[in-house]
């Protein structure tokens, strides 16, 4: 019997500029058919990092030559992510699907995800984002724009925003529905267009990122998937990376992963929020499973071939 399953995309599924994502989404495409045809029912997120820069970095070339143009928000260039990646997802997916005799449909929905103004990530924000800028350029924009701004390793000075966690998937009735109708859909791309509530109806965009890992397992609670997978550039996580003693993990319990997180065994901003999520999706519900594994392994890994397991046991 198929499973519900919700994926998350890392970078390296979708490439780093145009040119690659149109190649890189073809075969991306192919390992998601594979799951499709095995029977299971596929909600697919993804990242945005060098998508949503190149848009940023676009419009301060803009601004450049044209003075009088505002700075485009970070929120809106998420949106703008999500709807130029999910228009070359959901053509290649269909036309993969078509190829195989399959006839379900493939959506990209826009999607707001709800983080809270109170969160303690905007009272320090880290990410930084966008083109890089003199220090003059930096405080002119942190004097006008209210930017926070700070100077990223040598290279330069960028804005921070904040990571806040998310809250709530706004469309996520819309998901649902596209879902249990038989369709493949793309959501909450780049882990969402972060919103704040502000008013009863009123949702106002955030200066801030939101990470897919973490987006991906809300979704997942939120349509009650069976199985997160989230796909990175390793086949397994592994406890001592890149040291001569390094081991693969084939599974874990939410009480491993934990005591692995207090050694600092896995790296902030790279392998860590995907365990963190993993076992938080892992503990949300008697018999979830949580998958961590590459793109092309996808299918072995829900045979049980393959990656790292996070469940209960």
């Amino acid at each position: 019997m198929g499973k519900r399953i919700v994926i998350a995309l890392g970078g390296n599924a979708l490439g780093k500029n145009l040119p690659e994502q149109m190649q890189a989404v073809k075969e991306t495409s192919k390992a998601i058919a594979d799951l499709i045809e095995a029977g299971h029912q596929v909600v697919i997120a993804h990242g945005n990092g060098p998508q949503v820069g190149m848009i940023q970095n676009a419009f301060a070339a803009y601004r450049k030559q044209e003075p009088s143009a505002d700075v485009m928000p970070l929120s809106m260039c998420v949106a703008m992510s999500q709807g130029y990646i999910g228009y070359d997802l959901q053509n290649a997916l269909k036309e993969e699907l078509l190829n195989r005799g399959l006839q379900q449909g493939v959506a990209t929905v826009l999607t707001q995800v709800v983080v809270d103004a109170d969160d303690p990530a905007f009272k320090t924000p880290t990410k930084p984002i966008g083109a890089f800028m003199t220090k003059e350029e930096a405080e002119k924009m942190a004097r006008e724009k209210g930017w926070n701004v700070a100077e990223d390793a040598g290279r330069g000075w960028r804005q921070v925003v904040a990571s806040p966690k998310p809250m709530a998937v706004v469309e996520l009735t819309t998901i649902r529905a596209l879902t249990d109708a038989g369709m493949v859909v793309i959501a909450c791309g780049g882990g969402g267009i972060p919103v704040i509530a502000v008013e009863r109806h009123h949702l106002k965009g955030a200066a801030a990122v939101i990470d897919k890992d973490f987006a991906s397992e809300l979704l997942a609670e939120q349509l009650n998937a069976d199985m997160l997978i989230i796909l990175t550039a390793v086949e397994k996580v592994a406890v001592n990376f890149s040291k001569p003693d390094q081991k693969w993990l084939d599974s874990l319990t939410p009480e491993e992963a934990r005591a692995y997180m207090a050694e600092g065994q896995f790296a902030p901003g790279s392998m860590l929020p995907k365990v963190e999520a993993a076992v938080k999706f892992a503990e949300s519900k008697p018999g979830r499973t949580a998958l961590i594994t590459l793109l092309e392994k996808a299918r072995d890994g829900i045979d049980g071939r393959t990656g790292t397991r996070i469940a209960v046991r």
